[in-house]
This record gives structure tokens, C-alpha cells and sequence, in this order.
């Protein structure tokens, strides 16, 4: 929770730090979203067989303190003067890196943790933590930046990362060593996730469609805050306050995930919380000529949106973690990170040539029409049909 609290902190600042302090053009705040998920491309298939092979825990804490230690990085070179776009890439990039590590040991750890019984529960309440660190850390990270400014806020995400590691280090679960069945080497792994995903239908299709999503979710990435603090002129603070509501909604996805699951079964549930969250991404062009509108709009496509695609996020990993076996878990794992982070740096890095084509609002017309029709292919049977 307080780990989660703090990345969104650093998610609002870093790119906020851009804009207004270092004048970044569009283009280069696109680079700056987009290199926060570039080293799950390079480095998540290699991470997912050296999960399967470790010590969930350890590595979980090492992320965390290597998180903290290079946001430090940060606020010594604004306050030095030095502050700069190369400096920001190459811290973006280097806490992507630690957070791919994280992600994949984190969902391993999960299932090892709590069983295949308990995995949409367990994985609902933990997505209701990120959902309440999504609801207060931008709003928060909006008026500390307004307030104190941003490398100041960025403090706060240090100090999070730290107490992350402590509480991960009180954790004292029936975490195994490393399994025997684990390949030894790197390639075999990393061709035994990708075989894994590849060869359950299911697990295919939502590979398929996750990509799919975080393509035309790449244009938001890139463009949204601009759109926000430029073409609708919003305050930092209002901007936070908007990005944390989409944290309440997720916080209401998470807790409607399990008597939705119940009541339409979970393959089916995962179908309509997809199409639908993508569906309310509809209002972000929209609002561009709405006038008055335009803050409850964005409001409204802020919980409703990230509660249907909290709980479809909820159904996936719990899907994937019920199929696959314990022991290619790390590697499947990362195998959808490599798929989305690829997919979401190539979109975040077409979203800026795009601008200056078709304009920025439409540019978010094709990345909401296209993540919708991206979800449809998850009405096909082998995913409604499940349980």
C-alpha cells in the first residue's frame, strides 16, 4: 500500500516536472511515459525465469530500496540546477526496470501465498490497495507540487519504497525456495512462458487482446496530462484530483469483482468489464468540446472506467495464476509483460509523430475506438465459458 502510494506520486510528478519546470515538448514526454515500461521489453523474460528460480520475498525488497535510492536522484538535481530531460529518461528508465522485477515476483508471490482457492478474493484486495493508493497519491502529488513542488513530492515516494521493504521483510508465509522443476537456463524458460501462454486458448486470447489495449492505451499515456494541463488549461491539483477518482473507481471495481464474477461467471465478467472499461474512454475526446462539462465528464470516465478495468485486471491475473502451472508462473507472467510494455511504448511513441497529423484530440479518438474494438475478441467462447 504504501509502496503503491508513492508510484503514484512519482507517476504524477515526474511527467508534471516535465511540463512545466523543464518545458518538455510532446514528444518527449511521450519518451518519458514510455521509458517507465521500455525495460519490461528488454528485461522481463529473463526476470520471469530468474522469479521462477528465486526467492519471491528478496527480491520484491530489493526492488523497493533500489526504487528509493534512485528517485533520490531526482530532487538532488533540481535543487542543484542540473535538472534535465536525459537525467529524467534515465531515471524513468531505471525504476521501470526495478518495477518489472517487482510486478513479476509480486503476482508469483501472491499465488504461492494464498492458494488457487482464494486467488480472485486475494487478488480483488489487492487491487483494492492499488485502487486507494490510485485515489489518493495523484490528488495528493497535484497539490504537493502545487504546494511545494515536485521534487518534494517526490520525497514522499522514497520514503515509500522504504517502508514497502520493511513490511515485505515482516512477511513470514510458506514461501518455498526455488522449485526443482525451474529450468536452469534462461532460454528454456523464457520459451517455456511464452509456449504456456501460446497453447491455452483462453490465455491466448486475452494475451491478444491485452495487447491490443495497451497499444491505443499507449496514445493516453503519452498525451494525456498534456491534454489536461494544455488544450484544457487544468490546475496541477485539479489534474491529481481527477487522476485520484479513477483510484475510487478502482477501489469500487475491486470490490464489485466477486459477486460479479459469481453472478455472470468470471470468463464472462472479465468480457464486460473489458469492453465496457474501454468503452468509457470514449468521454476523454470527448470532453474537448464539452465546455462546462469537460471536469465532471472526465470525472465520470475516471470511476467508471478504471472500475470496470480494475476488476477486468482482477479477473485476468487471477485467470492466469488458476491455468498455468505453478512453476512457468514467473515466466507467463512476463511474457504479458513483455507483450503489453511492447505494445504500450509502441503506442506511447506513435501517439506524438500522430499529433502533429491529426491533432491531439483526435489523436485519443483513435486510441479509445481502437482499445475498444481490441476487447471485443473476448467474447469468444474460450473465455466466457469459464468459470
Amino acid at each position: 500500500m504504501t509502496s503503491a502510494m508513492g508510484s503514484r506520486i512519482s507517476r504524477t510528478a515526474l511527467p508534471i516536472l516535465a511540463i512545466l519546470t523543464v518545458r518538455a515538448t510532446p514528444a518527449q514526454v511521450a519518451v518519458l511515459a514510455v521509458l517507465s515500461f521500455a525495460p519490461g521489453i528488454v528485461l522481463g523474460l529473463f526476470v520471469g525465469a530468474y522469479v521462477d528460480r528465486s526467492a519471491k520475498r528478496p527480491l520484491l525488497i530489493g526492488a523497493d530500496v533500489a526504487r528509493a535510492l534512485l528517485l533520490c536522484i531526482v530532487p538532488a538535481a533540481a535543487w542543484s540546477g542540473g535538472l534535465a530531460m536525459p537525467l529524467l529518461y534515465g531515471v524513468a528508465a531505471a525504476v521501470g526496470a526495478c518495477s518489472t522485477l517487482f510486478s513479476v515476483a509480486d503476482a508469483s508471490f501472491l499465488a504461492l501465498l494464498i492458494g488457487p482457492g482464494k486467488l480472485v478474493e486475494g487478488n480483488a484486495k489487492l487491487e483494492a490497495t492499488e485502487a486507494v493508493a490510485e485515489a489518493a497519491g495523484p490528488g495528493l502529488a497535484g497539490i504537493l507540487i502545487q504546494l511545494l513542488t515536485a521534487p518534494v513530492a517526490l520525497l514522499l515516494d522514497v520514503a515509500s519504497y522504504l517502508i514497502s521493504a520493511v513490511l515485505l521483510s515482516r512477511i513470514r508465509g510458506p514461501e518455498p525456495p526455488a522449485t526443482a522443476q525451474a529450468p536452469t537456463a534462461v532460454g528454456p524458460a523464457i520459451r517455456r512462458g511464452i509456449s504456456v501462454c501460446l497453447a491455452h486458448p483462453a490465455i491466448r486470447l486475452l494475451l491478444l487482446a491485452q495487447a491490443g489495449t495497451c497499444f491505443f492505451g499507449g496514445f493516453f499515456l503519452s498525451l494525456y496530462l498534456i491534454y489536461l494541463l494544455k488544450t484544457l488549461a487544468l490546475s496541477a491539483a485539479t489534474t491529481g484530483v481527477l487522476i485520484g477518482l479513477g483510484g475510487l473507481g478502482a477501489f469500487l471495481g475491486a470490490l464489485a469483482a466477486k459477486p460479479l464474477g459469481t453472478a455472470l461467471g468470471q470468463g464472462q465478467a472479465l468480457a464486460v468489464a473489458a469492453i465496457m472499461g474501454q468503452a468509457a474512454n470514449l468521454f476523454i475526446p470527448l470532453v474537448a468540446r464539452a465546455g462546462g462539462l469537460a471536469i465532471p465528464l472526465l470525472g465520470l470516465q475516471q470511476l467508471s472506467g478504471d472500475a470496470l478495468l480494475g476488476a477486468f485486471m482482477i479477473y485476468a491475473v487471477s485467470l492466469r495464476q488458476r491455468e498455468l502451472p505453478q512453476n512457468s508462473l514467473g515466466s507467463a507472467n512476463a511474457t504479458f509483460l513483455v507483450v503489453t510494455s511492447g505494445a504500450l511504448c509502441a503506442g506511447g511513441l506513435l501517439a506524438g509523430p500522430l499529433v502533429e497529423v491529426i491533432g491531439l484530440t483526435n489523436v485519443l479518438w483513435v486510441g479509445a475506438i481502437g482499445g475498444l474494438l481490441s476487447t471485443v475478441r473476448l467474447l469468444a467462447s474460450p473465455v466466457r465459458q469459464l468459470d
